[in-house]
């Protein structure tokens, strides 16, 4: 009898064994379905974050917008230069201090051949600011380190 014992509870204990077995294994299921759909809404919003800021930079690069009816800014930039780095990021925060509307801005990147062409036909090197009004033609043009309280100004009367 002892072994008939022995061998229920053995039959038992190996029962329960498997319950807890797939008890954790849903629980794991859940575990690893949560992470992976939070993992999945991280992803696919670094992706909309990725394609919006791929398609911010083209726009800014094309300089084809300068003449098409719009106030523009455009700034002679060498990506590699920390001048033309830290003016990029004063006009920035300057155009976003803007009321109204703030006028176009565009990069001409120098270690780009149609950057480097346009800065060569308008004589003029990195770390500059370019404005054009309307119809494209240059109506000012500032060179060397810009804080945003003086941009903001600059920006706001080409505007008007």
């Amino acid at each position: 009898m002892a072994a008939k014992g022995n061998k229920r509870k053995q039959q038992q204990a190996l029962k329960q064994a498997d319950t807890s077995k797939a008890a954790m294994t849903r629980r794991r299921l859940l575990t690893w379905g949560g992470a992976a759909v939070v993992g999945a809404a991280v992803l696919g919003a670094g992706g909309i974050w990725a394609v919006g800021s791929f398609n911010r930079s083209l726009e800014e690069h094309d300089l084809s917008r300068i003449g098409q009816g719009q106030p523009t800014v455009v700034q002679i930039h060498d990506p590699q230069c920390p001048l033309c780095t830290a003016l990029q990021r004063e006009t920035r925060k300057a155009l976003a201090r803007m009321e109204g509307t703030p006028p176009v801005y565009l990069i001409a990147d120098v270690t780009r051949t149609e950057g480097a062409v346009f800065a060569q036909r308008h004589n003029v090197q990195h770390v500059t600011l370019m404005l054009f009004d309307g119809q494209g033609n240059r109506v000012e043009t500032l060179t060397g380190p810009r804080k945003r309280d003086e941009l903001t100004e600059v920006f706001a009367r080409h505007t008007r």
